[in-house]
């Protein structure tokens, strides 16, 4: 700036948003503002960050206000002007949006899944429950672990299994799944599904018991295309398109067609051995509440700390575990699971040799 000339002091307003919205991010905008008082207001006043994190998560478009509430209000003598009020709210959406953006980018991806709520049917419940899909063997105590479909003799019959993941706002980013091989039947058919498909979003009513599949206990803010699976027993990598912001914690897996037929009824299955759900928790720092009709929802910003996987998740994982192979050696010992059969040796996969599923 030659002696000391602001080009935003020159330029139309408009040519300056469009400069500084083709910024990467919300981040390099919170740098702007500390080049100058002025470029802060600027910045601020034209809700700049938010227009970036908007271009980054459209999802976004459905925050009906920013709160902070573990925030204080500076007082002046001014405080009760409606300027005042204005821009403190635009202050307040710069600080929310400029740290969303930052802890999308900062945070440690891991596995998001929290607990499994419903499938949309189950053959032999709890035996093939969708709470194993969560069990990253196929085997516990020389039983089986896996959820399977009902039969059906149309194999365009779809399935869901339905997740609650462990915040209210995740990114995520993949989604991978192990098609189920029945090792104990002959020729060791894998049950998978010929395509999937994403759904994501939050319980209408929070009030209201969410164990029911129907898509009418739930809304969906946002809906992937189909990726194809294929029928081998690995697990398989669903990447999005791109990060997508999971308002609600809310996520369906939707199983599109079925390309097995068990040959003991002639019936059409399909099993999953295990889901996980890749991306970034954004609580504690983030919490929302979600609003009446037209679902809005108002985003609370809890904190400005970075917010991490929890570390106790693991931990837990492994006690379950230990607890289900316990349960399943006890039931061994009462003779409970003598009607299984091992008469076959197998290969245990590695998940090293993933296969990833981009859609561009």
């Amino acid at each position: 700036m030659k002696n000391g000339d602001d080009f935003l002091n020159f330029l139309p307003c408009d040519l300056s948003i469009k400069i500084l919205t083709a910024l990467e991010g919300p981040s390099d905008l919170v740098r702007i503002t500390a080049v100058s008082r002025n470029w802060r207001h600027f910045v601020i006043r034209h809700g700049l960050c938010k227009h970036l994190s908007l271009q980054m998560f459209p999802q976004l478009s459905r925050v009906d206000r920013v709160n902070e509430l573990g925030g204080s209000t500076k007082g002046h003598a001014g405080a009760g002007s409606s300027n005042f009020m204005e821009w403190e709210a635009l202050e307040r959406e710069h600080r929310a949006y400029a740290f969303l953006a930052r802890c999308c980018l900062s945070t440690t991806a891991g596995d998001c899944i929290s607990e499994a709520i419903i499938a949309s049917s189950t053959d032999n419940y709890p035996e093939e429950s969708i709470c194993n899909t969560l069990e990253p063997r196929d085997r516990v105590a020389r039983t089986a672990s896996y959820w399977s479909s009902k039969g059906q003799k149309n194999p365009a019959v779809p399935e869901t299994l339905t997740y609650r993941l462990i915040a209210d706002l995740c990114v995520v980013t993949e989604i991978k799944i192990r098609p189920f091989q029945a090792y104990f039947q002959f020729g060791y058919p894998i049950y998978s599904a010929k395509s999937v498909r994403f759904r994501m979003g939050h319980i209408k009513d929070a009030d209201e018991s969410c164990q029911d599949s129907g898509t009418d206990r739930f809304a969906w803010t946002y809906t992937s295309q189909e990726f194809e699976m294929t029928q081998e027993n690995r697990l398989q990598t669903f990447k999005l398109p791109e990060p997508i912001l999971c308002i609600g914690g809310i996520l369906q897996i939707e199983l599109l067609s079925r390309v097995q037929r068990q040959e003991i009824d002639g019936l059409f299955y399909i099993c999953v051995s295990h889901v996980q759900v890749v991306g970034r928790p954004l609580s504690p720092a983030f919490s929302i509440q979600i609003l009446e009709p037209p679902e809005k929802f108002v985003l609370e910003v809890q904190s400005y700390s970075l917010p991490t996987l929890p570390e106790q998740m693991s931990s837990i994982t492994s006690l379950q575990m230990r607890v289900r192979d316990l349960e399943q050696i006890l039931n061994l010992l009462q003779g409970n699971g003598g009607e299984v059969e091992y008469g076959y040796e197998w290969e245990v996969e590695s998940d090293e040799d993933e296969e990833e599923f981009d859609m561009e």
